[in-house]
């Protein structure tokens, strides 16, 4: 639920390293004992006022305490865990949280990235990152959070051998950054790097932290490759979307034909990689006019086309948990089948996935048809309103606007640092 990550023990904290091993206890800090300075105290109690106006927010049934200053829009309805605390939260994100980013690092491996390919969100956040005068502060004391601006893929693209294929080049370039910052700041040795946070939407993301074990364990890292399996850890970790932007922009991908006019059940076209989807091309490729599976499109057949009239867009895992045909089938309107294992889907602390998806076991992929064809009219007609509701949040906006996929990225930042108590 969306309040787990606001009501917390509010004991004393453990250490979190402990033998190597990670804390249940996740939100210790440094230096309990020590005495804060004002400027610390000063954020800290902005941020206690914050998780009790949200708290009161969540119990709120009609909303009341979050409709007054907002005009531009107020969310509501199924896709939402609780509309209410999220909006208030939401706006006081707007009004009270800030980031410093560190200028520590030159481009192309710092502050810079690729904005049109299927990595395109690490540098779409990036640039905005480097543009943003709304949350961005220039003076570190007064930031929520510190922002660690290396790129995972410029770092592979640079820097990589494709033949000695060294991955020590992630280590290196990592470790060394937080070695500079931690030394020159005092804010990394503050907190043990809880209140920091790097972001990658590359497969190598988590690799990147492996090499420094506070980077690892304590601070918040934002990934694409969102998998509990290799130790994403939800409650201090964020999953963001994988978006493949080919052109840098959304332009005609958006929109889709209106229920009564999708003709396809179900369509699914990609490569048979990954431990999913063998399973999927085997069952079902070319195999029903209902249940359209491709590993290679025929040519003349458009892939965004196929979605905009397709009922349900099933998207399985690939190599890595996430899959950017999440985001394409929201886009064209069409209701998402997920087919995945150990996934924690974007922005799942805020919306209700449940409400606007189909989740489908591995199991169950030879009996996907009967499982589609017995959803009842009116459940699909409820669900595809909402894919076109939840739409507004995986919008990539330049420059960005409220509660587009950019603020739902900073959003989750800021409830995890709700969590980070000093």
């Amino acid at each position: 639920m969306f309040l787990s990550f606001l009501v917390q023990d509010q004991g004393k904290r453990k250490t979190l390293i402990n033998g190597g091993k990670v804390s249940k206890e996740k939100y210790v800090l440094a230096g309990g004992g020590r005495r804060r300075d004002a400027k610390l105290k000063r954020v800290e109690a902005g941020l206690a006022m914050a998780r009790t106006l949200i708290r009161e927010a969540a119990e709120d049934n009609n909303c009341t305490s979050s409709l007054h200053d907002d005009l531009d829009y107020i969310p509501r309805g199924y896709i939402y865990r609780n509309a209410c605390a999220f909006h208030r939260s939401y706006v006081l994100m707007e009004k009270m949280f800030k980031i410093f980013v560190y200028e520590e690092g030159e481009p192309p491996l710092f502050h810079y990235g690729t904005c049109k390919d299927i990595y395109s969100m690490e540098g779409v956040f990036l640039s905005f990152m480097e543009r943003n005068t709304k949350f961005r502060t220039s003076n570190p004391d007064e930031a929520h959070v510190y922002f660690l601006p290396f790129s995972v893929v410029m770092i592979i693209e640079h820097l990589f051998h494709p033949v000695i294929r060294d991955k020590a080049v992630l280590e290196r370039t990592v470790s060394d950054y937080v070695r500079i910052i931690s030394h020159k700041y005092l804010y990394w040795n503050r907190s043990l790097g809880a209140d920091h946070f790097m972001l990658s939407c590359h497969d190598w993301g988590p690799r990147a932290t492996w090499y420094v074990r506070q980077l690892y364990y304590n601070s918040i890292r934002v990934l694409c490759n969102a998998n509990t399996s290799e130790h994403f850890n939800p409650k201090k970790d964020a999953s963001f979307p994988e978006i493949n932007l080919k052109t840098g922009e959304i332009t005609g991908l958006t929109g889709g034909s209106p229920p009564s006019n999708r003709t396809v059940l179900a369509f699914f076209a990609g490569k048979m990689h990954g431990k999913l989807r063998p399973a999927l091309l085997q069952h079902w490729m070319g195999k029903d006019e209902d249940v359209q599976v491709y590993e290679t499109l025929p040519q003349g057949i458009s892939y965004h086309e196929m979605m905009k009239k397709s009922r349900y867009c099933i998207c399985p895992s690939g190599h890595e948990v996430a899959s950017p045909r999440i985001a394409e089938a929201i886009y064209a309107e069409c209701v998402p089948v997920l087919i995945s294992q150990h996934y924690i889907f974007p922005f799942s602390d805020v919306l209700d996935w449940d409400s606007f998806t189909v989740q489908v076991p591995v199991t169950e992929i030879p009996d996907l048809k009967n499982i589609l064809e017995a959803i009842p009219e009116d459940q699909y007609s409820r669900m595809q309103e909402r894919v076109k509701q939840v739409q507004r949040h995986f919008l990539v906006n330049n420059p960005p606007k409220r509660y587009d996929v950019f603020h739902m990225i900073i959003h989750s930042i800021w409830l995890r640092r709700l969590n980070v108590r000093f």
